[in-house]
């Protein structure tokens, strides 16, 4: 019960939203540091929702399109209010359903236009719900992802490195958890195939108490630079072709597919009546897909599906 009231005081919302809100300035700042002078910056779109939508609250789209090193890279940051929790949110919590709730948090996905610069996905957030009359509950959720299209062996190791350590003042056991917890999350059921090479996932989280699950969350928010910039810097400037772009594109479609189809962040925000525009901006701006595509053995392309998109320990 007093988790719950601690989050109802005005001074611990405004924290969390203020973490979250430097947390997006932080990482969209890094972001145009890479492109560089001549580079993409991002587009700040500010929003609310007005009087009489399903949702109320507020929040601030950050999308950067054409840009010389990202193709496509959005990150936002949404700060909501709701009648009733939607089915997504409640599947885990049945005696939940059909109650009021907040939740605030910072989500992105970066697709970089280098085929051997892998796309990325982060998201912490946190969420409060209960019916009038009781004490509402309150859980945290979050991680990160990476989806090579090209895989390298030295990048996935640092990339799951970067999450042990963030995690590791929190217990021993929570990156291994989180990391199996994010395969398999990260699967497209209908394709019987991994997304990327994963990373860690968590959701539903209150275990170590308010404080420490916040300070959890907040680890794995401060953490993301550190995990996928230097794999940027590393990559970015490799020499690809039609090939290579023509594999990323292919490769894009099945992100597509399970954002679409099985990612619980989309569902909730399209069910709870969520802005469509930011909701999606996990979109990559091209993408292909081809009829029953086999890649050639001994080839990069079919590396990538033998020995990365597959669920193995990488520490």
């Amino acid at each position: 019960m007093a988790e719950a009231q601690v989050l109802n005081t005005a001074d611990t919302v405004a924290r969390v939203r203020g973490y979250l809100v430097g947390l997006q300035a932080r990482i969209t700042d890094a972001l145009e540091a890479v492109e560089g002078e001549g580079g993409g910056s991002f587009l700040a779109d500010a929003w609310s929702k007005p009087p009489g939508e399903p949702l109320q609250g507020d929040g601030i789209t950050k999308i950067m399109e054409g840009g010389r090193v990202f193709e496509r890279a959005g990150c936002g940051f949404s700060h909501v209010r709701g009648p009733q929790l939607p089915p997504s949110a409640t599947q885990h919590r049945p005696e939940l359903a059909g109650a009021p709730f907040e939740a605030m948090g910072v989500s992105l996905v970066f697709h970089p236009r280098n085929p051997y610069v892998p796309t990325v996905h982060m998201n912490v957030r946190m969420i409060a719900a209960g019916h009038p009359g009781q004490a509402p509950t309150c859980w945290f959720g979050g991680g990160m992802d990476l989806t090579p299209y090209y895989g390298f062996e030295e990048d996935a190791v640092h990339f799951h490195r970067t999450c042990r350590d963030a995690l590791m003042p929190f217990g021993d056991d929570k990156y291994p958890r989180f990391k199996q917890w994010c395969d398999e999350y990260f699967f497209l059921k209908h394709r019987n195939e991994q997304r990327g090479v994963g990373g860690v996932f968590f959701d539903d989280f209150s275990e170590l108490g308010f404080e420490q699950s916040l300070a959890m969350t907040q680890s794995v928010g401060d953490a993301f630079l550190g995990a996928y910039l230097p794999i940027v810097e590393r990559r970015q400037a490799t020499p690809y072709g039609e090939r290579e772009r023509d594999f990323q594109l292919y490769r894009r479609g099945r992100y597509v597919e399970f954002n679409l189809v099985w990612d619980r962040g989309t569902h909730f925000g399209l069910q709870s009546g969520g802005r469509t525009e930011s909701i999606l901006l996990s979109m990559p701006p091209l993408v292909s897909w081809s009829y029953q595509r086999t890649a050639e053995q001994g080839s990069p392309e079919a590396a990538l599906m033998q020995q990365f998109l597959v669920r193995r320990e990488w520490l």
